[in-house]
């Protein structure tokens, strides 16, 4: 006889709660998908993304994250969560946001050889109550590609829409990514351990 299905589940404390994932990006859904919760993808509240000036680069994520989580309304007592995260990469103590082009990103990629850079995301949870923000890094290896190497991934994957011109999880992770230190999920957009945990504390 089969043994029973266990009756856990995952952060049942959410049970009832409209989970909103208020991003466009599909490796985020991807990623909060991991956590076996129903969700949804909202991204009709765009926010205005300008840094204050002299911010330092390791709050930009946390202070984009908690822009996008705040332009979404909750109702006193209505059980909506709203999750707002932003990834960044710095290389030499400079941002490498999402290349403009695709020559763009052909020189992005070139200037990541053979350098460690750091990878920050951060994320804002938010609900009527309360709203925890935080962020999370990773620190990235990166060896050395050929020219021709670098423009097949470019012209293969197009990758317009990723801070630092790249996807780890594509076929450039295999080839060029030498180490991490921190979360792997981190370098892909959302650190879904640091999330997990902020969840079952609502």
């Amino acid at each position: 006889m089969d043994a029973p299905l266990s009756i856990f589940r995952p952060l049942a404390n959410l049970t009832g709660y409209d989970i909103v994932l208020a991003s466009a990006s599909p490796r985020r859904r991807e990623l909060l998908d991991l956590l076996d919760i129903p969700f949804r993808v909202d991204t009709s509240y765009s926010v205005d993304e300008t840094v204050p000036e002299g911010m330092a680069a390791e709050e930009i994520p946390a202070y984009l994250s908690s822009l996008k989580a705040s332009a979404y309304p909750i109702a006193a007592g209505e059980k909506k969560i709203v999750i707002g995260a932003d990834t960044i990469v710095i290389l030499d103590g400079k941002v490498l946001g999402k290349p403009s082009d695709l020559p763009s990103a052909v020189r992005m990629l070139a200037s990541l050889q053979g350098k460690t850079q750091r990878v920050i995301t951060g994320v804002t949870v938010r609900t009527a109550g309360l709203t925890k923000t935080f962020s999370a890094e990773s620190q990235v290896d990166f060896g050395t590609l050929s020219p021709e190497e670098i423009a097949y991934y470019v012209e293969r994957y197009r990758p317009l829409d990723k801070a630092g011109a790249y996807g780890i999880q594509e076929w450039i992770g295999a080839a060029a990514i030498s180490g991490i230190r921190g979360s792997f999920y981190n370098v892909m957009g959302l650190p879904v351990h640091r999330l997990y945990q902020a969840l079952k504390e609502i």
